[in-house]
């Protein structure tokens, strides 16, 4: 006789709650980001402030984003088992630990510098509102993509406490890159979300053509990056790092067209992709290997 699963104790259901392993997925970006505004030399307070920071809108994101779906997930057979859902965890938890996350992001932000807290609450109307965009807009992917964007211009304002142009740059880049991912990622869900009258471009395009436009999301945003490092004047090892990097996602790309409802490989490239653009900017910022011109 099969012994029966144990449930999963409160540190796991937390960890499954919050999905600790996609943290990764866009911390890498921060960090390359951090990098360049600092010039390689970040302070110990403005590094430990950022993450927080970063973290603390990433849980409370998350967070909100559990809460306002539970009945959603109830009814998707991909997340039938949440932790809300199952009543691991209850509303009322997720909605405190939202709060607490919110209040940690804007202390964060206070202990960094002015225009960093006086726009966080900006950020938080970002990262909590896109949990409500897939019930009345198929452009979900794009609020999700700018979610992400967010992050240069987050960490040039903690550490320089201005908005320079050129960072404007790479929000763009980042716009693009992010709404690539996140419509591999709606993918997935494109009959689920018929069934339940939710929006996406799958939903509202097709498979076929939501498809074909990843990679022409993924090609406008590396062409981005080459135009941010060009202004930065990034030595060559940045632009190894983008060649390795659409060497990766064309490879990716072509396997999504091949078998489009499976992102679970693409998602988890994801990572080794943000990793290379990190790469890329630690050697070009303390390993200056010649100018951006060798290339």
């Amino acid at each position: 006789m099969e012994t029966p699963a144990r449930p999963p104790g409160a540190a796991r259901s937390l960890g499954r709650f919050l999905e600790i392993q996609t943290l990764g997925l866009n911390l890498a970006f921060a960090l390359a980001f951090l990098l360049l505004a600092s010039n390689g030399r970040p302070s110990l307070w403005s590094l430990l402030w950022i993450v927080v920071a970063f973290v603390a809108a990433r849980n409370a994101g998350h967070s909100f984003n559990r809460w306002t779906d539970r009945r959603l997930d109830a009814a998707n057979p991909r997340t039938q088992d949440r932790a809300l859902v199952t009543g691991r965890l209850s509303s009322a938890f997720a909605l405190t630990f939202c709060a607490a996350n919110c209040a940690l992001l804007l202390l964060a932000a206070y202990l960094l510098n002015p225009l960093a807290f006086a726009l966080a609450p900006v950020a938080l109307v970002l990262v909590l509102g896109y949990s409500y965009t897939k019930r009345f807009t198929s452009f979900t992917t794009a609020f999700l993509g700018l979610v992400q964007a967010i992050t240069p211009a987050a960490v040039y304002i903690a550490i320089t406490g201005t908005l320079p142009l050129v960072a404007l740059i790479a929000v763009a880049a980042l716009l693009a890159w992010g709404t690539a991912f996140e419509t591999v990622h709606s993918l997935g869900d494109v009959e689920s979300d018929r069934a339940l009258g939710l929006f996406s471009v799958p939903v509202r395009w097709g498979v076929p053509a939501s498809v074909r436009l990843v990679p022409t999301l993924h090609a406008a945003a590396l062409a981005l990056f080459v135009i941010f490092g060009l202004a930065l004047h990034l030595t060559t090892a940045y632009f190894v790092a983008l060649v390795a990097m659409a060497l990766l996602v064309a490879w990716t790309d072509r396997q999504l067209a091949r078998n489009p409802t499976q992102a679970r490989i693409p998602f988890q490239r994801h990572f080794a992709l943000s990793l290379l653009y990190l790469i890329g900017v630690a050697f070009a910022v303390y390993v200056p290997v010649g100018p951006a011109w060798v290339l």
